[in-house]
């Protein structure tokens, strides 16, 4: 079993990483925590708006990510173009991915503001 984590999310609460462990021995090859979305998401060219998406069928992936250890050594062998993230690579390799319950908490600390409401809830 493998967890990859972002060093950019510096809160983790225990709970997540036991949603994690418990889909790997449900026997998933991997499983992310995720965040349904409140916002509507639009696909856009430019400045266009070309598409709504269907948010409903839409979620915001987390880490840490988990895996069987052989099939992300395989997925990480792989060649996919635009992969954002290990599970990406897996999905491309034809394993299965389960999302489970995320956690606000795991917030990717990306600007300023978001270092003030880790420091917050510290």
């Amino acid at each position: 079993m493998i967890l990859v984590h972002d060093a950019a999310r510096p809160l983790l609460p225990a709970e997540v990483v036991e949603r994690l462990v418990t889909a790997l021995a449900e026997g998933w090859d991997g499983a992310v925590p995720a965040l349904p979305l409140a916002d509507t998401v639009k696909r856009v060219r430019g400045e266009e708006v070309v598409e709504t998406l269907d948010r409903g069928e839409l979620a915001a992936v987390q880490t840490p990510q988990a895996f069987s250890g052989d099939i992300l050594r395989t997925a990480l062998g792989g060649d996919v173009a635009g992969a954002s993230d290990c599970s990406s690579l897996v999905e491309a390799a034809g394993g299965r991915v389960k999302t489970v319950a995320g956690d606000p908490r795991l917030l990717k600390v990306t600007t300023a503001e978001d270092l003030e409401l880790v420091q917050s809830w510290l």
